[in-house]
């Protein structure tokens, strides 16, 4: 199967699922957000991994539905933190409805995720219980840490790449080795696939990032310079304090320490001097060694060489998106 049609079985399975029901202003934020348009891309991983190491992606439906419902609590609950208006450029749900709202929908994300688990038989449901438990905990360590970040002057690259790995790539891990586990596959491969998951989460959130300033707003969906607005210490800011002049390190420090109704001009200021430091071209780069870590990594898999392309056809499909 290619991607498309993982992407559109996936959606199928999605639509058949009742999602609104009593109380209504609980769970119609749930099926808002759930059917905004996005690539699917964790589910996807999970029924590829799946049917790469069992030829039997259906069974792994219910993994890949929680993984999507708890990516997708993340995002209401982020969007809420970040007070983003956007999310796939329609409103976000604490926009459309209200906190209260959003913070009670998102957590019962949270627990329809994991009871999506239950469907299996219970020495699988082991494994993914605990593996989920695990991400899900990680994931908020790195929200936590990209909130401390914002008020630190000393944050380090070491450090913003461990804070994504924590809050992207570990669910994007976690996908992959979901799909392992249901399939029953080696213990070797599971490990493999996650540590490819970790180095294309990584070159995934990079690319995030890189689109947050450079992106087409046509086709991103979200606020273009949202980083910059939020005074997100990125891998392009980290970079740029590094190699720009004094006078635009002041003017970066200055920048990220305001919070503005009017954010164009220093939005356009921290591009030029982004630009100026060749940041651009500095982030693609590290994208480009990561996604080759993620290929390297494949080649200890014992699968066939088929399904190694299109494992790898997947990383190149992510790292060539511009949304």
């Amino acid at each position: 199967m290619d991607l498309t049609s993982y992407q559109e079985e996936f959606q199928q399975y999605l639509d058949k699922k009742e999602w609104v029901k009593e109380p209504k202003n609980l769970y119609e934020p749930i099926n808002y957000i759930l059917q905004l348009s996005g690539k699917r891309i964790r589910p996807i991983l999970t029924l590829m991994a799946a049917d790469i190491l069992s030829s039997d992606y259906k069974k792994a439906f219910p993994a890949a539905l929680a993984v999507e419902v708890f990516h997708n609590f993340t995002l209401v609950h982020d969007d809420i933190m970040d007070d983003a208006p956007l999310r796939r450029g329609k409103k976000t749900v604490h926009e459309k409805w209200d906190l209260n709202r959003g913070i009670l929908s998102g957590d019962a994300m949270l627990i329809l995720a994991y009871q999506y688990f239950e469907s299996y038989p219970p020495n699988i449901f082991q494994k993914l219980a605990v593996l989920f438990s695990k991400t899900a905990l990680e994931v908020c360590d790195g929200q936590q840490l990209d909130i401390d970040f914002e008020t630190r002057n000393d944050v380090t690259i070491a450090e913003y790449i461990q804070m994504i790995r924590l809050k992207t790539s570990v669910l994007v891990a976690a996908a992959l080795k979901m799909g392992a586990i249901v399939a029953e596959s080696s213990e070797k491969n599971a490990d493999l696939l996650y540590e490819y998951g970790i180095n294309l989460g990584l070159a995934f959130q990079l690319q995030d990032d890189y689109l947050d300033t450079f992106g087409d707003p046509e086709t991103f969906g979200k606020q273009i310079g949202g980083d910059i607005i939020e005074n997100k210490k990125t891998y392009l800011y980290l970079k740029a304090m590094e190699l720009s002049e004094a006078h635009d390190r002041q003017k970066l420090e200055f920048f990220y320490k305001q919070k503005l109704e009017d954010n164009s001009i220093k939005i356009d200021e921290v591009k030029r001097i982004f630009e100026q430091c060749d940041i651009p071209t500095l982030i693609q780069k590290l994208i480009h060694e990561y996604t080759e870590t993620a290929f390297d990594i494949l080649k200890n898999m014992n699968i066939s060489e088929l399904n190694r392309q299109k494992l790898k056809d997947f990383g190149s499909f992510l790292m060539a998106r511009d949304k």
